[in-house]
């Protein structure tokens, strides 16, 4: 797997990012769902990146530099057709070697409460992510949670 950053205009690009799209605002209540979109996750503080095998987009995922000391991980995604084979560990990992790399002492995350997250919850877990306080601009509710690793 190759991971790099996205043309934002690569069809494969657009079309996982609509399909993530709509599965986030089909697993989140309207206003608890902070999913970006194409034109926001072009912000200069967001790296976003792309997991190719072959000439197939396989994934993807997004880090924000939030301040000095802190990072965001946003809007992880596999492509249905390559789940269970380790694109989303590939990815989470290149993603806290590079918060790692650029110095941070934190890596957040939110995500949601409904069953549809449970596989990334796992996941998140298992590399040693726990859940705690709200951060950011982010508002608590009953649909959300957060998730930090210190590193």
């Amino acid at each position: 797997m190759d991971i790099r950053r996205v043309d934002f205009d690569h069809p494969q690009v657009i079309s996982l990012l609509e399909l993530h799209l709509l599965g986030m605002h089909s697993a989140s209540p309207k206003g608890t769902n902070y999913a970006l979109d194409i034109d926001a996750l072009k912000h200069p503080k967001i790296d976003f990146l792309g997991v190719w095998e072959a000439d197939y987009l396989v994934g993807f995922g997004a880090i924000k530099a939030m301040n000095a000391d802190q990072a965001e991980i946003k809007s992880m995604r596999t492509h249905p057709d390559f789940l269970r084979r380790g694109v989303g560990t590939t990815l989470l990992l290149h993603m806290i070697k590079l918060a790692r790399q650029r110095g941070y002492s934190r890596l957040s995350l939110e995500t949601g409460t409904d069953p549809a997250f449970k596989a990334a919850l796992r996941l998140y877990h298992m590399h040693g992510f726990k859940n705690g306080e709200v951060f950011g601009d982010y508002r608590p509710s009953p649909h959300n949670q957060f998730l930090h690793l210190d590193l």
